[in-house]
């Protein structure tokens, strides 16, 4: 049984699972969320729990660092005015720290400690991190006093598995990078909750081989990871059920790391790359550091590549192509530090340079290669396990055109019916926005059967992409994969087209839609739609823009921060633009309005279709860019 069939036969099929009813509702879904087959898994050469220790460094500290590297950065920081600029932002957060109460054991939403065990692991980073750099015995008290609050909870929340292995996560740390502070009682009693909070809890599930463990998606890595770095803090003192969960944890990851494949993207997007990568990252380094072997999981197909993902998916404003779960921010991550390292690939480095907050691993991977911009790289991308493409005009100028385009598949971990969609940015302002993820607290928000795809943010209709005969159900086949057919990056105009068939099945017969970039002035989205019956057609471009629609309704302009844009409608002739507020048709659910208020849709509606070409020029609001748009049109199979 797969997702695939629990959406088809609804949710009794769940029962068919064998999905223990002690799960959290969330990881009920995600189990059946994550049961179809996905890429081939490379085989991993694990030894056996007895003696995946033996090469332990007895030393601490052991996980990321160790005395001399803490030395080193000591004279780094000296040396280059950027990471002194970290380092006093490092001590300002610190000292900030001190005056905070301790966490404590609260849940909110009746469901996550997550916010919580974030917390914990933010302020050990930062407290420990700060100590070994200037040994002021307040930030390793001040930690204590964290750790000392958090082994005192009831639990660590395992039902909700991410907030244990955070947990477990920070309490690796805190132990590891304070050992020489502590009492033997105070190591006793992280070791102690390490153990009976973090180790317990996963072996029940490590060795029932299921729920996170048997997920290809951001949970296998943040659960095997932060358990795992526990493991490596405790296992000369806990060797027996320390080594039994690194046996596991290393058979597991493979699974998610698989999805890297071909070329490092991750299908459930930016953001949730950023949390799947962080902790893969940290879990890889920590085995290097205390084993001296990360047992081959960094060489795995496409791994050294996923470094180029957070940089193609970012755009000129550092906004990211957010589809799937996620907000539009830039992606401060660092981990590419790591990977840039480890890979020889200084470009990464340069990125988080850039964008860094900077966090306590900003400092600890900090890597400075000399001038190691992006102009090297192609300025278009195809990545093809994710089917994402980013198509720009240039790497550096803010102004530069950029569009991210997805067909992808609506079964993806986090995914949202967005088969088609888009972003666009140029002239220094974002103009095809994706309104991103909506409250994870909404009822039924993970209930991939059916109520999820009640919210508008979530269906077709709340995304940059077409809607063929809407209704009250899902607006695009829950099971539907979209390829991207052709992708070509030619040097004037760069385009990809993809097949959207799928996603519209039993509406249409045939949906593909293309994309393609004249460098710097102008875009064209094209539709092509076959329909064996009459269909009703919307298109739909969410913007933050006004929008001004001429007499005739065949062309638009939108105007934001000073500037210009033009929206051509060429095809068909007998069809118009019109605004629309950001929220569902009239023939769709009403359960929320949950779009942004300052966003509205340029909308076009075709009814009676059978076949249609529909297609919109973008272009830049000036006499050039006007006589450019009136280029004729071709099918997409002569692109």
């Amino acid at each position: 049984m797969n997702r695939r069939a629990f959406v088809r036969t609804g949710a009794g099929a769940a029962a068919m699972l064998f999905v223990p009813s002690s799960w959290s509702a969330e990881a009920r879904l995600f189990r059946l969320a994550t049961a179809a087959p996905q890429q081939a898994v490379p085989s991993l050469s694990v030894p056996e729990a007895t003696q995946i220790l033996s090469t332990l460094k007895a030393v601490h500290p052991r996980l990321l660092i160790s005395k001399e590297s803490v030395e080193h950065l000591k004279i780094q920081i000296a040396s280059d005015p950027l990471l002194r600029q970290w380092h006093k932002t490092l001590i300002k957060k610190a000292q900030d720290i001190l005056l905070e109460e301790p966490s404590r054991y609260e849940i909110p939403d009746g469901l996550r400690l997550l916010d919580t065990s974030r917390r914990v692991v933010s302020r050990v980073y930062t407290l420990a991190l700060a100590y070994r750099l200037d040994g002021d015995r307040r930030y390793a008290e001040r930690a204590w006093r964290e750790l000392a609050a958090a082994a005192a909870f009831k639990d660590w929340n395992p039902r909700h598995f991410l907030d244990t292995a955070e947990m477990t996560h920070a309490f690796a740390i805190g132990y590891d990078w304070l050992y020489d502070v502590w009492t033997p009682e105070q190591r006793e009693t992280i070791c102690q909750s390490i153990v009976e909070k973090g180790f317990q809890p996963a072996l029940k599930v490590y060795r029932a081989n299921n729920w996170w463990a048997s997920a290809r998606h951001n949970w296998n890595q943040v659960c095997n990871g932060g358990i795992g770095m526990g493991a490596l803090a405790v296992g000369d003192v806990e060797p027996q059920v320390a080594g039994e969960v690194l046996h596991f944890s290393l058979k597991s990851l493979p699974l998610a790391m698989s999805e890297f494949a071909p070329d490092g993207a991750w299908k459930e997007g930016p953001g949730y790359w950023n949390y799947a990568t962080s902790y893969n990252v940290v879990f890889l380094a920590g085995l290097q550091t205390a084993l001296g072997t990360d047992f081959g999981l960094s060489k795995l197909p496409g791994f050294s590549d996923t470094g180029l993902f957070p940089l193609y998916l970012t755009g000129p404003l550092r906004r990211t192509f957010n589809y799937a779960d996620g907000g539009d921010g830039a992606i401060r991550a660092p981990q590419m530090f790591w990977l840039a390292r480890q890979f020889n690939r200084p470009v990464y480095a340069d990125y988080e340079r850039q964008l860094a907050a900077p966090a306590p691993l900003d400092l600890v991977w900090f890597y400075s290669p000399g001038d190691a911009q992006a102009p090297g790289l192609p300025l278009d991308k195809y990545f093809r396990n994710a089917k994402v493409v980013t198509l720009r005009s240039d790497w550096h100028d803010w102004k530069a055109w950029f569009v991210g385009f997805k067909g992808g598949d609506n079964k993806a971990n986090h995914s949202h019916l967005d088969l088609g969609t888009f972003v666009f940015d140029a002239l220094g302002a974002r103009w095809a926005v994706d309104l991103g993820a909506d409250n994870y607290n909404l009822p039924g928000y993970f209930d991939f059967a059916k109520r999820r795809w009640t919210y508008y943010r979530l269906r077709a209709e709340g995304h940059n992409t077409l809607v063929i005969n809407p209704g009250a159900g899902p607006d695009q086949v829950l099971a539907a994969s979209s390829p991207i057919e052709r992708f070509d990056p030619r040097p004037d105009r760069p385009f990809a087209i993809a097949d959207l068939s799928r996603a519209y099945q039993g509406a249409a017969r045939k949906v593909r839609r293309g994309i393609s970039l004249e460098r710097g002035n102008t875009l064209l989205i094209q539709d092509e739609i076959q329909a064996d019956k009459p269909a009703e057609v919307w298109w739909f471009m969410h913007t933050p823009a006004n929008v001004e629609i001429e007499k005739d309704g065949r062309r638009a302009i939108l105007r934001q921060k000073g500037e210009e844009l033009e929206a051509g409608l060429l095809s068909p002739a007998n069809a118009t633009f019109e605004v629309m507020d950001a929220a569902p048709l009239p023939e769709s659910p009403h359960p929320v309005k949950q779009a942004k208020n300052n966003v509205r849709k340029l909308a076009i509606h075709l009814t009676g279709v059978t076949e249609s070409r529909l297609a919109v020029r973008l272009a830049a609001s000036s006499q050039n860019a006007r006589s450019n748009s009136n280029a004729p049109l071709v099918p997409l199979s002569e692109w």
